[in-house]
């Protein structure tokens, strides 16, 4: 673990999510920036090696198991994370899940799973970190991570689609709520990853999908773009760089979008997704 020239030395920091993907890569890098790192995913074992990891090199973390769909668990999350380290500076809010499937054939069970994580669970946090910055000197910072899929929908990840637009809009409402408070609330929206989520739409069955894995970017990019995020208090930071001027071609032009989508779809399954 390198430490980074953006420091966040002694600030409370906790990301759910951070057993793997984004989340554990946001972890580490907050750790090495000299943050106190609180960590919360459902898989204790893993979530644990990645405690032992920072402290390994001098960082300081608790992991603390849970699921972020159980709104009592977020809650011990949060007694866990004052009782240890008396506040919280900042949340991302980060955990989710993808389930591909065109929406012809998408099973509402798996929708409804895709919500409860990526929606209640994100709702979950989010109104247990307002409850506690609105109580402490100085306020705080929700970064949620979202998605480029929370502003286009794509195939085979419809239903994924729809629960980040949720969140995006989630969003935007408490930001309005806490204009006039301490609390900050930023959204991060990331395009295709390379994470264990992302192998997920690569080895979609159905074929559909649109992004060849070897133009996946580096997790890196997306932990920068919380950094700034939180240093620069943005409203929203979407990457990689000019996807936001994309979003706004596809908001004027949702029919041209269509047509560039499915061109790149057709380019991508003649010249192979790997």
């Amino acid at each position: 673990m390198q430490r980074t020239p953006l420091r966040f030395d002694d600030q409370v920091v906790l990301v759910t999510g951070a057993s793997s993907g984004i989340g554990r890569e946001t972890a580490l890098a907050f750790a090495a920036a000299g943050a106190c790192v609180v960590l919360v995913a459902r898989r204790a074992e893993a979530l644990a090696e990645v405690a032992a990891a920072i402290r390994k090199t001098g960082g300081r973390a608790i992991a603390v198991p849970a699921d972020v769909t159980d709104a009592a668990a977020v809650q011990r999350c949060f007694r866990r994370a004052l009782a240890r380290f008396g506040r919280l500076d900042v949340v991302v809010n980060n955990a989710g899940v993808l389930l591909p499937s065109p929406v012809a054939t998408l099973d509402p069970v798996d929708l409804q799973r895709m919500l409860d994580v990526n929606l209640f669970g994100a709702l979950h946090v989010m109104q247990a970190a307002v409850r506690q910055m609105r109580r402490q000197a100085g306020g705080g910072h929700i970064v949620n991570v979202g998605s480029l899929a929370g502003r286009r929908g794509y195939s085979p990840i419809g239903g994924y689609s729809a629960t980040k637009f949720a969140l995006v809009g989630l969003t935007e409402a408490l930001r309005t709520e806490l204009a006039d408070s301490k609390v900050h609330v930023s959204l991060v929206l990331p395009g295709v990853v390379d994470t264990p989520m992302a192998e997920r739409i690569d080895d979609d069955p159905t074929g559909t999908g649109i992004w060849p894995k070897a133009w996946n970017m580096p997790r890196s990019w997306v932990v920068w773009a919380i950094f700034a995020a939180v240093r620069l208090k943005l409203t929203e930071v979407s990457v990689p760089p000019g996807s936001a001027l994309a979003e706004k071609i596809a908001a004027l032009a949702p029919g041209t979008a269509d047509t560039l989508v499915r061109s790149l779809t057709n380019f991508v399954r003649r010249k192979g997704r790997r």
